[in-house]
């Protein structure tokens, strides 16, 4: 597979998620570009996990503010994203070349997760806070989303 390219269809309707979404884009068209080089692929790929696990942390606590009804289950796919990533970094760091395999499947996951699972739930953030500005405003006010990657991605 090629790059991934940012179209409309991915966009949730929530500027602050759609942004992250394009940067982890970013990410793994940076792997496909630097899979011959073992070294930037290192780089990349824990780049790729630490934003990606930012991410979700953001989107986590956004849907908790908004009292998301499927949460817990949201939250398990995340979680095992990142565990099925981190079973293709330690077999990496093995040695095994992984990039293909592992840009295919990171295009594939993500496309469908944004698609589905993402889009549902903006549905119920819009639908809670309205403009995107208010839920953050919102969630300050909660002192939800205090954290380090909220104020970094949030504005």
């Amino acid at each position: 597979m090629a790059h991934i390219k940012w179209t409309d269809e991915l966009s949730v309707g929530i500027g602050a998620i759609d942004k992250q979404h394009r940067r982890i884009i970013e990410y793994v068209n940076k792997l496909h570009d630097n899979m011959n080089d073992r070294r930037a692929m290192a780089e990349v790929l824990a780049d790729t996990i630490e934003y990606t696990e930012s991410h979700f942390g953001f989107e986590e606590t956004m849907l908790e503010a908004a009292g998301y009804p499927y949460l817990q289950e949201h939250k398990r796919t995340h979680d095992l994203f990142v565990r099925r990533i981190e079973e293709y970094k330690e077999r990496f760091e093995a040695g095994e070349d992984i990039g293909k395999e592992l840009h295919d499947a990171l295009v594939h996951w993500l496309a469908k997760h944004i698609k589905s699972e993402d889009t549902d739930c903006s549905v119920s953030l819009i639908a809670k806070f309205g403009r995107e500005e208010a839920a953050i405003s919102r969630m300050e006010k909660n002192r939800l989303g205090k954290s380090w990657f909220t104020r970094l991605f949030a504005y």
